[in-house]
């Protein structure tokens, strides 16, 4: 068992270089052509399906007609690997773009490896492999490694030592699928960076992400200002009295009400806090040293 995870980790290069999974290995060298047939062999793409496993839901547009245009008039350089169902029918194991941008070149047939997988590997082996070498939204990987670790029976240890992630970054990912629904779509079309997604998914209370996201989309904040924000606003939260947490919610400061703070705290050159409750109410707490301190503040707020 621990071979076969260690073998399935490397992704398909490990797959590749075992002669056991490889169906086309059995077959002969075609003495008449001199050509070794059983390392790839030709398919036609009407017997050839998805993979009903692959974490890639979305293929861009362009991208693909740029890849057809290159396909159409070098033809496919790359084989794409499969797996064999039985009846001339196979299965794609990796290549899905490739296989739709020779659909749309106008291809009859293209090369392919043949391989051996029952679903089990095939899901681990599609997920690790489109993990590592495809280009999918946080979305994407966030519910493949979910699905690694519900499906595949992996801990987040073997995981991130599978995807040769750190499990923080695992568990990260596994986070943004708690996110509302309006942020994960915002994720989704780019709107907000992983970055936010990911500073976002340090506040547990739905209302406060919700309220946060609508700041960055309005004021496009940074993701460097939004771990400000996030964090200020635990602070305010520890502060609140126990037992009255729910009662008493703090809400991240607009941008006029933080720009009045950092003004403020210009003028009297003390770390003035602002703290805001989800009724409007709060308090303003201005800091000094010592009593001499508070005169010179005084001093200025009376000028």
């Amino acid at each position: 068992m621990g071979k076969k995870k260690q073998a399935l980790g490397r992704g398909l290069d490990a797959l590749l270089s075992d002669a056991s999974t490889d169906v086309t290995s059995s077959i002969k060298i075609d003495d008449s052509n001199h050509k070794a047939v059983g390392n790839i062999s030709n398919i036609k793409l009407s017997q050839i399906e998805v993979n009903p496993f692959n974490p890639r839901v979305e293929f861009e547009k362009e991208g693909l007609a740029e890849l057809a245009a290159s396909i159409k008039e070098l033809g496919l350089v790359q084989p794409l690997t499969v797996r064999k169902l039985g009846n001339d029918k196979f299965q794609i194991i990796s290549g899905e773009r490739r296989f739709r941008a020779s659909q749309a070149a106008g291809l009859k047939e293209v090369p392919a490896y043949i391989r051996i997988a029952n679903d089990q590997a095939m899901l681990e082996m599609a997920l690790v492999e489109n993990i590592q070498r495809r280009d999918l939204n946080p979305l994407e990987i966030a519910f493949s490694y979910k699905r690694l670790v519900d499906e595949c029976g992996l801990t987040q240890e073997e995981l991130a030592d599978r995807v040769g992630k750190k499990r923080s970054s695992i568990a990260n990912y596994l986070r943004l699928i708690n996110l509302p629904a309006e942020i994960q779509n915002a994720l989704k079309t780019k709107a907000i960076t992983f970055g936010h997604a990911r500073t976002l998914i340090a506040i547990d209370d739905e209302d406060v992400q919700s309220y946060i996201f609508d700041m960055i989309i309005k004021e496009k904040l940074s993701v460097r200002k939004v771990e400000e924000l996030v964090k200020e606003t635990k602070e305010a939260q520890n502060d609140i009295p126990t037992g009255k947490t729910k009662e008493a919610k703090i809400t991240p400061l607009s941008f006029s009400q933080q720009k009045f703070r950092d003004d403020l705290t210009t003028l009297l050159k003390s770390k003035v806090k602002v703290k805001i409750g989800n009724n409007g109410s709060g308090n303003l707490v201005i800091p000094f040293k010592s009593e001499e301190d508070f005169e010179r503040i005084m001093k200025i707020i009376d000028a």
